[in-house]
């Protein structure tokens, strides 16, 4: 796993696909607006039944998780003012999480599927994201 940071601040987690360790693997700090957690448990582990219980938290700004499920992409990584700071590829099996600074996507193969998870509710675009040239 690794944690890239620009002034103190987390911009990205990358979790490769050979990162994973059995049982329950929390990615992201506990102070982090999205969560991120990985899961590897033997055929036959029951988990506790939950219902997730209503509480307000307060996240001031929208955080996002992609995975590859399959292809490639470019990752590019900006701090907050939108100088670009560097770049990688995130292959089938990775994830990365962002938390603050701004990042680019370029799709690198045919076929490439990503799930994408954000906190929310959306509201919409000019809303939700200030979009600029990378």
């Amino acid at each position: 796993m690794e944690i890239i940071k620009h002034d103190d601040q987390i911009l990205s987690i990358i979790y490769r696909d050979d990162d994973w360790v059995e049982g329950l693997n929390f990615i992201t700090p506990n102070n982090l607006f999205l969560q991120v957690g990985s899961w590897w448990y033997p055929k036959g582990k029951k988990l506790d039944s939950h219902i997730h219980n209503d509480f307000d938290r307060i996240a001031k700004r929208t955080n996002e998780m992609t995975y590859v499920k399959q292809g490639a992409m470019r990752v590019l990584l900006y701090d907050e003012e939108k100088n670009y700071l560097q770049d990688f590829i995130l292959n089938e099996g990775d994830l990365a999480v962002f938390a603050y600074g701004g990042h680019g996507y370029e799709i690198l193969e045919d076929n490439t599927k990503i799930i994408e998870s954000k906190n929310g509710p959306f509201v919409d675009v000019t809303t939700d994201k200030t979009k600029f040239k990378g």
